[in-house]
């Protein structure tokens, strides 16, 4: 399995440090509303990584992180006039919601940043004791990025080209201002309620720390696999590897791994454009879970995804394809034309995660199945759905070969009798009366395949 680590900018072997478990970090969502699609493209191919490493034998153990405290969720829960973690239940709920209608896997671990405040804390605390944080004037504590010489690492930043030296105080800054980032926010009127006791006085962490403090407490000082969308590689993610490292003198993640953006009709998304969609927005439009988990999985996760409406009536269109072939498809032993698309889906997304050629093994293993008027591929789907999964979204397991009773069988049999006759009169006079008790027959060069109506 071969995938490219944003660190060193090449693709790379992987494999789990311990050889057997795959420790992974996901940046989840802020819970000051409800999830959009741009989000779900991340979470889409985060789930697609977590599959794969399954798929190759390995165990896994994720963790993905609730903010449920920074500068978003204060305000809209001050502004909603109610307690902040009453505001953001109602988004985690929803989340979760979202995740099943997408058939994304549930991480093993969902920290919220408000139950692991004591971490963050003790975290602030070491890097104080090691001198690379200072405390301000007002009470806050920040990180000076000039005291961590491998500042810069993951965004490859040319610090001569850059400005530096200012303190960044929100959660979220453009990524022009390289400076000192904020570990404790000490409280100021505008949060309301919302605060902590600490030995360096009143107030909450800063976005950064939540994601270090919650990775380690669950996966270790080193781990495997961290993942997010491409926004999040500066500062999020150098900043989560500066605090990190400065405080344990460890490497912090082996891998790192980003998705490249959503589009929208070719446009970046925004509310101003009427281009803004949340998952509930889609479903309400007629547009199911699982056309579009398939939209966000089918191209690079590393390639810009330009979402429209017309991808997901192709891919309705497709998925019909996919289907009819599953209905046609038996148990048993692969044959060779099965097996070479399962060869070619599995180099495909051993590949760094390259979805688009396994969607290209998939549509060719349909293809061949309709050639044969069905036959053993069963398997195949199936196990192509392990990476996928939307091929048997929906139902309780894949479906077996149709159970013919007797009379049914008794007709079918005679039928075959009569076409080895040639005699297509009674051919067709028997797959009418297939039909009419609720059968369908169709023929190819292999024989009969029957399915239910």
């Amino acid at each position: 399995m071969k995938v490219f680590n944003s660190l060193t900018r090449r693709e790379e072997d992987f494999s789990p440090i311990d050889g057997k478990t795959a420790r992974l970090y996901t940046c989840g969502p802020t819970v000051y509303n409800f999830a959009h699609i741009g989000n779900f493209r991340a979470y889409a191919f985060e789930d697609i990584l977590r599959r794969v490493i399954q798929f190759n034998g390995w165990g896994i153990k994720q963790v993905m992180n609730l903010t449920d405290v920074d500068d978003k969720t204060i305000k809209g829960a001050n502004a909603a006039g109610v307690a902040l973690g009453d505001y953001t239940q109602t988004y985690k709920n929803a989340f979760f919601d979202d995740l099943k209608e997408l058939n994304i896997q549930p991480a093993e671990v969902y920290p919220a940043a408000t139950a692991h405040i004591p971490e963050m804390i003790s975290l602030v605390q070491t890097l104080l004791d090691k001198g690379v944080a200072y405390k301000s004037d007002d009470g806050s504590v920040y990180f000076a990025v000039t005291k961590f010489p491998g500042y810069g690492k993951l965004a490859h930043i040319d610090f001569d080209h850059q400005r530096t030296g200012a303190r960044c105080a929100a959660d979220e800054y453009d990524k022009e201002n390289v400076g000192d980032f904020a570990l404790w926010k000490a409280w100021e009127p505008s949060d309301g309620p919302v605060a902590w006791d600490s030995p360096f006085g009143k107030g909450r962490p800063g976005w950064h720390i939540e994601c270090s403090a919650m990775s380690m407490k669950y996966l270790g000082e080193t781990f495997d696999l961290h993942t997010g969308g491409i926004e999040n590689l500066f500062p999020h993610h150098e900043n989560e590897i500066a605090q990190a490292e400065a405080a344990t003198g460890k490497e912090f993640v082996k891998t790192w791994m980003h998705c490249a953006h959503l589009r929208v009709n070719g446009e970046k998304m925004s509310k101003s454009a009427g281009n803004f969609f949340t998952l509930r927005d889609l479903i309400e439009k007629g547009f199911t879970g699982r056309e579009i988990r398939a939209v966000l999985v089918s191209a690079h996760y590393r390639q810009a995804l330009n979402f429209t409406f017309t991808a997901l009536e192709d891919t309705r269109k497709a998925l019909a394809r996919i289907d009819a072939a599953v209905a046609k498809s038996t148990d048993g032993e692969l044959p060779d034309w099965a097996q070479k698309h399962l060869d070619d889906f599995t180099e495909a997304v051993n590949d760094d995660l390259n979805t688009p050629k396994a969607f290209a093994a998939l549509f060719g293993l349909v293809r061949d199945v309709n050639a044969h008027g069905g036959g053993p591929a069963l398997k195949a789907f199936k196990r192509m759905d392990e990476v996928l999964g939307f091929i048997f979204f929906g139902k309780d397991e894949a479906p077996a070969a149709v159970e013919i009773p007797a009379d049914v069988q008794a007709i079918l049999d005679e039928r075959a009798a009569a076409r080895a006759a040639k005699d297509w009169a009674l051919s067709d006079s028997l797959r009418d009366k297939l039909k009419s008790l609720g059968y369908l027959v169709k023929d190819s060069k292999t024989g009969q395949t029957i399915s239910k109506a």
